[in-house]
């Protein structure tokens, strides 16, 4: 099966409460965020954001330009059925990451457990490219830990340290900040993430 199969058969099977990744506040990204302190109209991308409720967030606290990316249609019109009317004030994209090709820059890039799926080289390095080309201001990634599950949705992921993840994401980005955090799934078992903000160079 291929990845976009996969995923489009997990959010047409499954709902909220049968997925580990479910956040119903996804507050360890709001925080980041908040930290950030962004205009309104910063451009941001929430990237293999799916279903996630990090978009409706956003728009409540009142920005003006979001973006979310994710390989399952199914996923993002799950979200779009929640937003209702509001969805129309997202930018929706379907695709992969390891084939996007962004055409903007993006003040903000977003991404809780999209990077770990990545295990090849070369999609790593597609991706550091991607983040190092278009993004202009913050990188937020999480990512399960080297405390965290070896596999997800039944794929293998790439667990990281902080210090892992500061050296894949390269010189261009500095560090700002790293911290672990246990989520809680709706089947009230533990995930250890962990979470770090950069600021390009």
């Amino acid at each position: 099966m291929d990845k976009k199969t996969h995923w489009e058969t997990v959010y047409k099977t499954k709902t909220p409460n049968q997925i580990s990744w479910t956040q119903y506040v996804p507050q360890p990204s709001l925080n980041f965020i908040e930290s950030l302190r962004l205009e309104k109209n910063a451009k941001i991308i929430d990237v293999g954001g799916g279903d996630s409720k990090l978009v409706d967030h956003l728009l409540h606290y009142g920005f003006e330009n979001v973006s979310v990316l994710d390989i399952s249609a199914k996923a993002l019109e799950r979200a779009k059925e929640r937003l209702g009317e509001k969805a129309e004030k997202v930018t929706w994209i379907v695709g992969d990451i390891t084939e996007f090709e962004p055409t903007e820059m993006y003040d903000l890039w977003h991404d809780r457990a999209t990077f770990h799926f990545l295990t090849e080289a070369e999609d790593i390095e597609k991706y550091r490219n991607m983040v190092q080309n278009h993004v202009g201001g913050y990188l937020i990634i999480g990512t399960f830990s080297e405390n965290g599950p070896q596999k997800c949705s039944g794929l293998e992921i790439s667990q990281y340290t902080e210090e892992k993840l500061s050296a894949v994401i390269g010189e261009a980005f500095q560090k700002i900040n790293c911290l672990t955090i246990d989520h809680k799934t709706p089947f009230d078992t533990f995930q250890n993430f962990l979470f770090c903000s950069f600021r390009k160079r």
